[in-house]
């Protein structure tokens, strides 16, 4: 995909590719919530209430930013300190924002619905469409399944509190990873784009003794900016 400007008038995309965006889609959203079992379960445990744990999901709707803050009031520190830890990992979504306003093209109470479903999958799911139909659709349906299932999977795993144990235990860890290692993976296909994707996971691997949990990835995105900035003037087969 370039970075020209999509066309928000294209034709309307065919049965075939409607099906697979939305298959690709609701298997992503079923990938990543499925971990809000463990965030509500976490949660819990840090001593938040079942309605606050709910409240954060329905509200907040960021998985790094929500553990981000339980991390730090289970760790006995300030709820304010827990916030403002929450609300650096979330300035992502911002980047996020500036990326997909002008790929949508939505206006009124569609780019404000948007907004909060403004996350990791449902962006990565559209940069890489041809059309604006097409992002739309991916980011519609990955942003509204993982939602969905994100905050029914934390109520669950709030209900269930400390009898389930260790989220680990069920491999949902495992499953975030996969999510974004199959969302990457088709982005991999030059060697500059490999060396890149090394390289930051590298630095986010590097970085993940010395700061707070889901910094890393603020880090690899770091890296990512830089390497974009440096590729500006390459041809657009090497970028």
């Amino acid at each position: 995909m370039t970075d020209a400007p999509l066309d928000p008038a294209a034709s309307p995309l065919s049965p075939a590719e409607r099906s697979s965006i939305i298959r690709d889609s609701l298997a992503v959203g079923v990938a990543t919530g499925a971990y809000g079992v463990g965030f509500g379960a976490v949660s819990v445990a840090a001593g938040l209430s079942v309605a606050q744990t709910c409240a954060l999901s329905l509200l907040v709707f960021t998985g790094a930013s929500q553990f981000a803050l339980v991390g730090v009031v289970a760790a006995g520190g300030a709820p304010l300190s827990g916030a403002l830890t929450a609300l650096l990992l979330g300035t992502r979504n911002t980047l996020y924002g500036l990326r997909m306003a002008p790929l949508l093209a939505w206006t009124g109470w569609r780019r404000a619905l948007g907004a909060q479903v403004l996350i990791d999958e449902s962006t990565a799911m559209s940069v890489t469409r041809d059309s604006v139909p097409a992002a739309r659709l991916a980011f519609t349906w990955t942003g509204g399944a993982v939602f969905v299932l994100w905050n029914l999977a934390t109520v669950g795993g709030a209900l269930a509190g400390n009898a389930l144990g260790d989220p680990r235990t069920y491999g949902l860890d495992a499953a975030v990873g996969a999510a974004f290692l199959a969302l990457l993976w088709p982005r991999l296909h030059t060697g500059w784009h490999r060396w890149v994707g090394a390289l930051a996971a590298a630095v986010a691997l590097g970085v993940v003794p010395l700061v707070p949990a889901g910094v890393p990835v603020l880090a690899a995105a770091g890296v990512a900016l830089v390497a974009g900035a440096l590729s500006r003037g390459r041809p657009e087969e090497g970028r």
